[in-house]
């Protein structure tokens, strides 16, 4: 592993009141020393932070904050430097330059909780959950990536973990030495384990995956229907702004508008397309096109209807292009105006996942909507604190595997077969879990 010293700019390089500037390595403490004017840094204790300057010679680059963190209380288990300077781009640029020229070099992408996973100090779990909680979503996303990164999946792992070893050692044991290991009756026993306890566990964090991936990624919703159903005004209800230019004339959107709006916690990707039709408009054409291409790459349709003028051969048409697949809401709009009972649409229950009566104009039935995409996406409560998701393709398939080597396990057990077969798919199902 490296143990030279990287450098980075740890803030956005943006204007800004303060920026930091994050050393990590054996050579950290010196080279800030360096260059700091203000009290020699190889003698503070740790987590002390200490005013100065930066200086080039004589010349004085800026004024600054050091703070020092001693290894092996670190978040790289490292030496760590971090400079607090003012937030100017060229400010930061120069200060960092100073540090490169002293012997550190730039730190790549993630390095620093690279380190931090090579030195013990995280997990590959609690590693990955870092860049989902600096790109999270949402305040729910967020802490979920922070009880991955506090631990929480990890900890229920490592219990499996220990359960799963355990009875392998003794099986192995008992093997090696059947006189005083008794394996009567063991089998049994085993699969109760694994059965009720341990696939069910297992079970518990797989049923969380699909919900812990769109609290990271966001449900992506595409609102699909004819010309001048509403579906931008239900775009800008949603959205809480005019996102989307509304018009009496149909055909107002021609290309796809995407926005991104937290509903109940929940990250939404919003896709307003052009109004399916027949036209012989060129640009309208390529919209109508793109819009029904939207329909296969969606996690959510809102299937749009003008309850005012009732389901005409245009809907039908629409309806036809849904894909069975993906689930879909039906929302009538514009229950404000003189309203026609739409039938076709309130009795298609096994078509649509459900069918909503709103006004996108008055904002009245958008709530029941909210309702209904929570209970299509979610289960249980989202603001329970112990709840653990799985959030991330790796992890899910090495449950998976841990999965399957269990049930071979039952199968060899079923069977009649040696205990040492069923031993291997143990350790095969402990490695698994390992590898999260």
């Amino acid at each position: 592993m490296n143990t030279d010293t990287i450098a980075a700019i740890s803030t956005g390089m943006t204007e800004a009141g303060i920026g930091i500037i994050r050393l990590s390595g054996d050579q950290a403490l010196v080279i800030a020393n360096s260059i700091f004017d203000g009290k020699d840094l190889t003698l503070v204790d740790s987590h002390t932070v200490h005013y100065g300057h930066i200086r080039s010679g004589s010349e004085i680059i800026d004024e600054v904050l050091v703070s020092v963190f001693l290894a092996p209380k670190t978040y790289t288990r490292e030496d760590v430097v971090e400079i607090s300077c003012h937030g100017g781009i060229t400010v930061l640029r120069d200060v960092l330059n100073l540090v490169f020229a002293s012997g550190a070099r730039p730190a790549e992408p993630g390095e620093f909780t690279k380190r931090a996973f090579l030195n013990g100090r995280l997990d590959l779990s609690e590693a990955e959950s870092v860049m989902d909680l600096i790109h999270s979503k949402s305040s729910l996303s967020r802490k979920v990536s922070l009880s991955q990164l506090s631990g929480h999946l990890s900890n229920e792992i490592k219990i499996l973990r220990e359960k799963i070893l355990h009875e392998t050692a003794f099986i192995e044991a008992a093997l090696d030495d059947p006189e005083h290991y008794d394996l009567d009756g063991y089998d049994s026993k085993l699969k109760d384990m694994i059965e009720k306890e341990w696939s069910s566990d297992i079970e518990r964090l797989l049923h969380h995956y699909s919900e812990g991936e769109y609290l990271k990624n966001g449900i992506r919703t595409v609102i699909v229907g004819k010309p001048n159903v509403g579906k931008s005004s239900v775009l800008n209800r949603l959205s809480g702004k005019e996102k989307a230019i509304v018009t009496q004339v149909p055909g107002t959107t021609r290309d796809i508008l995407e926005e991104q709006i937290t509903l109940e916690g929940i990250p939404l990707i919003i896709i307003d397309t052009a109004g399916i039709r027949d036209t012989e408009d060129i640009v309208e054409k390529i919209g109508v096109e793109r819009s029904e291409k939207e329909l296969h790459s969606a996690d959510l349709i809102l299937f749009v209807m003008d309850k005012s003028s009732g389901m005409d051969q245009e809907d039908k048409r629409i309806l036809s292009l849904l894909p069975t697949d993906v689930p879909c809401i039906c929302l009538l709009n514009k229950e404000d105006l003189d309203s026609v009972y739409v039938s076709e649409a309130e009795s298609m229950n096994e078509r649509f996942d459900a069918v909503i009566s709103l006004s996108a104009k008055e904002g009245t039935g958008f709530q029941f909507l909210k309702e209904e995409i929570l209970k299509l996406f979610f289960h249980g409560s989202l603001s329970d604190p112990d709840e653990i998701y799985v959030t991330n393709q790796r992890q899910k398939y090495e449950l998976d595997q841990a999965m399957n080597s269990l049930s071979l396990v039952v199968k060899t057990i079923e069977l009649g077969m040696s205990e040492d077969l069923y031993a291997a798919d143990l350790m095969d199902a402990y490695r698994y879990l390992g590898l999260i």
